[in-house]
């Protein structure tokens, strides 16, 4: 079986998340952490500490992802984290805010191949640790992808994790399979494949048609449908009494360590608006959920959801 690994989600996927799931769930081989970003102060802000706090992350396998693209700072970052027991990092080339592609990080690193192929000149011949790397096509075009693989075929990256869509498109619209095929026939490095994988049949799909693949990366589907692994593994099915488990734990961990109601269910809202779509009549939740202000309205949509609706056997449609 193709190894599952868990997508970096900014706001979502954090050291939180993860344990929650953890404690749910399984199915999940690998998780990655939303991005650090590390820079000229060389330390690590309080929430990049809190996703790489080797006390948080116990039991799990985590791959701390990094956006950067002065390999200065990348390759202090590398030194802390070796210190801390982590033996890889992942560079972030797949990111499409406009914040961080106009400073050319991210996916806008993509855009700069000259300065991309220095970067990894310098990165690989200064760590020990080993060095994955998550990208996208390129900026405009999937044309300009041809020439990005050529560069990272020039280094010993140890696994590439290919998003098959350019940055303007973020998430929409389909991904470009025919890259995906190219990435496959031209990679040096092991291939992990990342975008739309919602159903088992998709992940069953991708696995079928690409047999020699690392691995297979999952985000908003896993998010929506936190069993979505363990379905494509034949290992467990989703349960409604399983999902309000994992929601009523995430909740608590959530009222513990944030302060004030607005920055709870800020983070709260953020999952339901993946979990949502997956109930009967979730429509008639959704002005509630995004109104509630406060705790206590708050859990009382989600009682009455619980309470009224099912699990659809659909899956998660952006």
């Amino acid at each position: 079986m193709t190894r599952i690994d868990m997508a970096p989600m900014e706001g979502v996927t954090n050291y939180i998340f993860r344990q929650v799931f953890h404690r749910h769930y399984g199915g999940v081989d690998r998780f990655y952490t939303p991005f650090l970003s590390p820079n000229q102060n060389k330390q690590f802000i309080t929430r990049e500490w809190n996703e790489i706090d080797p006390a948080h992350n116990e039991g799990l396998t985590v791959i701390p992802q990094l956006l950067t693209r002065n390999p200065e700072h990348f390759l202090w970052a590398c030194g802390e984290l070796e210190a801390l027991g982590y033996d890889q990092v992942n560079l972030n080339l797949g990111c499409p805010s406009g914040t961080v592609v106009a400073k050319k990080k991210g996916s806008g690193f993509l855009t700069v191949p000259e300065e991309l192929d220095g970067f990894f000149q310098e990165v690989f011949s200064k760590t020990s640790l080993h060095i994955s790397v998550k990208t996208r096509l390129g900026k405009q075009d999937p044309a300009e992808f041809p020439r990005i693989l050529e560069i990272f075929n020039r280094y010993p990256i140890c696994e590439l994790t290919v998003h098959p869509r350019v940055q303007k498109e973020f998430y929409r619209g389909p991904v470009h399979r025919d890259a995906f095929a190219y990435a496959a026939a031209h990679a040096k490095s092991p291939l992990c494949y990342n975008g739309d994988l919602f159903s088992v049949p998709a992940i069953q799909a991708i696995q079928a048609e690409y047999p020699n693949l690392r691995a297979v990366m999952l985000g908003r589907g896993l998010v929506a449908n936190p069993a979505l692994a363990e379905e494509a593994r034949g290992t467990g099915r989703r349960e409604l009494n399983r999902l309000r488990a994992f929601h009523d734990d995430l909740y608590e961990q959530y009222c513990r360590v944030l302060s004030g109601d607005r920055s709870i269910l800020s983070r709260m809202k953020e999952v339901w608006a993946y979990q949502l779509p997956l109930f009967t009549h979730w429509e008639d939740y959704l002005k509630p959920l995004r109104k509630a202000e406060h705790r206590r309205d708050y859990e009382a949509v989600v009682n009455r959801l619980f309470r009224q609706e099912q699990l659809t056997e659909g899956d998660y449609r952006p």
